[in-house]
């Protein structure tokens, strides 16, 4: 039987690398692309199977940003498949990102340099807007609107003889500062990606507390052969896509492009295409749900040599330094691959119960639209 693999905002970027990627390792898969435009995915899908022919590519059409789009793009998900084994969440937005200059050049001329580079920390602020659902717009595209699909498609992803994976694709940007369960949307804000990044980490952690700890407790004590819903988030690295070719006029970037090579023999986070960007959730599609750590976000690099490797960023600080040895190499890596997972536990779960009561109002507010008094 072909396994099914859904991937979100699979048109371009990393989404489409990782048709490509997947499908080179397992010409017997089925992807399903969720897709906004139709026509584009269509010729993603036509490309596909001229490469692979053994495969099967299906198409679905899916605006992430509205969620009457998300249910019936479901629904026909559903009519097409009796079960999902991969749904990579990977659509998303970084609406008119405006560079803060004066963070920029301090960044350049400080310690933390590799750091700031690496994660955009402070230097990028965007200008949300609210969508025709009432939502700020980059909080449901890039958090809502999956979550939405995750509960719309359960009975595909929750069942007995197998486990399924969710692999969302997060970033080194995800900072809790930027987040606050009292603004969920961060409509206060001036970082709407970074606190919606956060978020994906919190409902991560959510996610695996309420779904796989859950089934493998049930499978204890019934015996019963039950699998979990298991949840992982991965960072893809700097990649240079339409998201952040809209940060500096294309000519800059043609002259950062050799500064940014060079750094990357120091700092590996600078994956730069989305071919290497995609290495995480790459991996994670050959790993044993079961096995990895809900605490971890996975991280993709790419050497100065042009070699790709996943590291884990675990909820502690010093997680990755137990495969160094050079001083040098450990105060670089501190600087721009270390900083942990700061996630909560209990923070998570408040989130999840509140998306659990903002998707009841929601599927009220859908009701009372579709049936009028």
């Amino acid at each position: 039987m072909r396994k099914v693999v859904l991937i979100t905002g699979a048109s371009s970027g990393i989404g489409l690398a990782l048709c490509n990627r997947l499908l080179a390792e397992d010409e017997e898969l089925h992807l399903c692309l969720a897709c906004r435009n139709l026509s584009k995915a269509g010729a993603v899908r036509d490309a596909l199977l001229a490469s692979h022919p053994s495969a099967e590519v299906s198409i679905v059409q899916m605006d992430v940003s509205s969620l009457r789009s998300v249910v019936q793009g479901a629904k026909e998900v559903k009519r097409k498949f009796q079960r999902l084994d991969y749904l990579y969440l990977n659509a998303g937005i970084m609406p008119n990102p405006q560079l803060n200059f004066k963070a920029f050049f301090f960044g350049i001329f400080s310690r933390n340099v590799v750091h700031v580079f690496s994660t955009a920390e402070g230097l990028l602020t965007q200008s949300d807007k609210v969508t025709a659902d009432g939502f700020q717009e980059v909080f449901e595209t890039n958090l809502f609107g999956h979550f939405i699909l995750i509960r719309e498609l359960e009975p595909l992803l929750c069942h007995s003889d197998s486990s399924s994976q969710l692999i969302w694709t997060s970033s080194r940007n995800a900072k809790k500062s930027n987040f606050s369960l009292e603004d969920i949307q961060h409509s206060k804000g001036l970082e709407p990606y970074s606190s919606s990044k956060y978020a994906t980490d919190l409902l991560n952690v959510a996610l695996n507390r309420n779904f796989n700890q859950k089934a493998r407790l049930v499978s204890e004590i019934q015996k019963l052969t039950i699998k979990g819903l298991y949840s992982s988030v991965i960072c893809p690295g700097v990649v240079l896509t339409n998201l952040t070719y809209g940060i500096l006029p294309p000519f800059v970037w043609t002259l950062l492009l050799p500064l940014i090579w060079l750094i990357r023999f120091f700092a590996n986070a600078f994956t730069l295409t989305p071919y290497n960007g995609a290495e995480a959730l790459v991996w994670l599609f050959h790993q044993k749900p079961e096995s990895l750590n809900p605490l971890t976000k996975y991280l993709s690099f790419t050497t100065g040599f042009g070699t790709n490797y996943v590291k884990g960023q675990k909820t502690g600080p010093w997680a990755l330094l137990r495969d160094f040895s050079d001083l040098f190499w450990v105060a670089l890596t501190l600087s721009c691959l270390c900083q942990h997972m700061d996630i909560d536990e209990d923070t998570a779960e408040k989130f999840y119960q509140t998306l659990l009561e903002l998707e009841k109002s929601v599927r009220i507010t859908m009701e009372k639209s579709d049936h009028p008094s």
